[in-house]
């Protein structure tokens, strides 16, 4: 048993930031909560802390089998494409073809953002 409960541990606070960090802002996991909810519905803390650890678990898993990938493959940078293989090869294949569609249609507007910029800074010169 340890006789040290409730003492001031002078790594404690350290430990609480890395913590913290490895976590989603609880903030953000209420707001995604409470989008599934009808607007009376009320969230406890303790609901909201706890999806809080399994959503950061879960991706920090999916980060690592990606990561893997690229460690493997000698490359230093994650991208989409890697989550969603990862996705694919750890068994979630629901998530990952509509991450897929997402990933596509962004990088589709980000070509158009792109685009729109180059005109507007062509139009600045002229």
């Amino acid at each position: 048993m340890d006789d040290n409960v409730g003492a001031n541990d002078p790594y404690e606070d350290n430990n609480n930031i890395k913590e913290q960090e490895r976590l989603l802002p609880i903030a953000n996991v209420g707001r995604i909560m409470k989008q599934s909810l009808p607007s009376n519905a009320k969230i406890s803390k303790e609901a909201k802390e706890t999806m809080q650890e399994c959503v950061s678990e879960f991706i920090s898993f999916v980060t690592s089998e990606a990561s893997e990938k690229c460690r493997k493959e000698r490359r230093k940078t994650l991208n989409g494409d890697d989550v969603c293989w990862a996705l694919e090869a750890l068994g979630f294949d629901d998530y990952s073809g509509p991450i897929r569609r997402y990933l596509h249609r962004y990088r589709e507007l980000e070509v158009e953002r792109a685009n729109q910029d180059r005109v507007r800074d062509n139009e600045r010169e002229a």
